[in-house]
């Protein structure tokens, strides 16, 4: 066994082979980083950004690189903070964006000239926007991120979609060991756990610096990233977006500041709508279930000097939805959520660009197409969490809403989001006609249902002669449906 801890070893004097001698020992630098990964990262091996380059060279290896190394590793093993180290998931997502690595091009501040053509993109879509949709600005303030701003201020939410599933894999861990092992592995377990959310935190800060590098604003994959009524927009990104479509950057701008300012409409001004979605994912989540077989055999052939086989496992993905009734409506529930919001913006954005930018139907499938295949990164999330955030029925959802706007106008396709109830389901995606076209309650009248309810009142009948909860849940109700009919 090697003398040299924790899987680090010594260059040899002379390169026997060049080059590829170079890149077998560890990467550039010569040496394998800690648990034998190369030192320069990447990819391959995420975690390896987290330690640096450790030597290598005519210098031979830096006392002080070591030491921040075995920091950083102390650091990792005595998280006790949750499912996912965050503090790791931040730094690595920040040194990825920093370094280029999803295209090459380092990340950079914003100018002032991006920014003054990001605030009057977002002004004139609001403009436009105000003449095809009943609901009023959303976009209280107006930013610009780099890429690494953009991490800052989505990562809560992240948080919040990431951690149900990891807190499974940490708890999993600890089930896989047999029952007489885990009253003597208590610190065993601990590191373990810790070890998981160290790992689970650098593929998920490689995740968020990868897609850092192709969001367009805050609210790219349908649910609110960013902080409520701010709408953002990424100029970098959007103008390699915009790179070979043949449409003038201004154009992409002010189309890409159409949906960033349609979606803060809805988010802001739909109250509901916020803890509608996350709900919905949250009940997906709840059915998503580890695959112990595989966790199994990751902890019982686990090399201490080899924890990057758990790495490997996790991005390979162990998660598997049950295949239950409710787990199926969950993902129904989920899908149609999300579609209905996409297909809203996409129907509403379409209604205000088509007038105004030539380039309007073709940035439409762009997105459209774009939208339905996911990026690397979002493939990366749906392997780690088991979770993909498509709307899968964008097309249908559009076509319904702008269907909705024909026959009632923006004002009765608007008026639908008052409440989650009055949506249209998964069955109404699968017939748009006929939900548009069926014969709807005056939502005047049901209001004025709502209120008499609410007072325990009829005007008709028995029910005004008891005001008990029985009366003004039941009976009432029943003939209070009577009595707010055409007469």
């Amino acid at each position: 066994m090697s003398d040299i801890p924790f899987g680090f070893g010594v260059p040899p004097e002379e390169p026997e082979d060049g080059d590829e001698n170079k890149k077998k020992q560890g990467g550039e630098g010569g040496m394998p980083g800690p648990f034998g990964f190369g030192g320069q990262g990447g990819a391959d091996n995420p975690l390896a950004a987290m330690f640096g380059s450790l030597g290598g060279g005519q210098g031979g290896m830096d006392p002080g690189d070591l030491g921040a190394a075995f920091q950083k590793l102390g650091q990792m093993l005595s998280y006790e903070g949750g499912p996912v180290n965050w503090d790791m998931a931040k730094d690595i997502a920040r040194q990825t964006v920093a370094s280029g690595a999803q295209d090459g091009s380092k990340d950079a501040s914003v100018g002032p000239n991006d920014r003054a053509a990001v605030e009057e993109a977002v002004r004139l879509a609001d403009l436009w926007l105000d003449g095809v949709t009943s609901l009023p600005s959303g976009a209280g303030t107006t930013e610009a991120w780099s890429r690494a701003e953009w991490v800052e201020q989505t990562l809560p939410v992240w948080k919040d979609l990431v951690d149900p599933v990891a807190e499974r894999v940490g708890t999993a861990m600890g089930d896989v060991l047999p029952e007489e092992m885990q009253a003597m592995a208590g610190p065993l377990l601990g590191m373990m756990r810790s070890m998981g959310g160290a790992m689970f935190g650098t593929q998920i800060g490689q995740a968020l610096g990868v897609l850092a590098g192709e969001v367009l604003g805050s609210t790219d994959i349908g649910l609110p990233l960013g902080p409520a009524g701010k709408a953002a927009l990424l100029p970098r990104n959007i103008a390699a977006f915009g790179d070979g479509l043949g449409v003038p950057q201004e154009e992409v701008r002010l189309y890409l500041a159409l949906r960033e300012a349609a979606h803060q409409r809805l988010f802001v001004h739909v109250p509901w709508l916020r803890s509608h979605l996350f709900g919905a994912v949250d009940g997906y989540a709840r059915g998503i279930k580890v695959d112990t077989s595989k966790l199994e055999d990751v902890v019982g052939q686990l090399d201490p000097q080899r924890p990057e086989e758990l790495q490997e496992a996790l991005q390979q993905g162990m998660f598997q939805p049950e295949d239950t009734p409710e787990q199926k409506a969950a993902l129904a529930r989920l899908e149609t959520a999300l579609a209905l919001v996409e297909g809203w913006v996409d129907a509403v954005v379409h209604a205000a660009a088509e007038p105004h930018l030539p380039s309007a139907s073709a940035l439409r499938e762009t997105l459209r197409r774009r939208r339905a295949t996911g990026g690397p990164a979002e493939q990366t999330f749906a392997t780690l969490i088991g979770l993909e955030l498509r709307p899968r029925r964008l097309r249908d959802a559009s076509r319904l809403w702008a269907s909705l706007a024909d026959a009632r106008g923006a004002d009765g396709r608007d008026g639908l989001w008052e409440h989650p109830d009055m949506l249209p389901t998964a069955e109404d995606l699968d017939d748009p006609d006929g939900f548009v076209h069926r014969e709807q309650l005056d939502l005047s009248e049901l209001d004025k249902m709502l209120g008499d309810a609410a007072r325990g009142d009829s005007e008709t009948g028995e029910g005004g002669k008891d005001t008990g909860a029985g009366d003004a849940d039941g009976e009432t109700g029943s003939e209070g449906d009577g009595s707010t009919g055409p007469r």
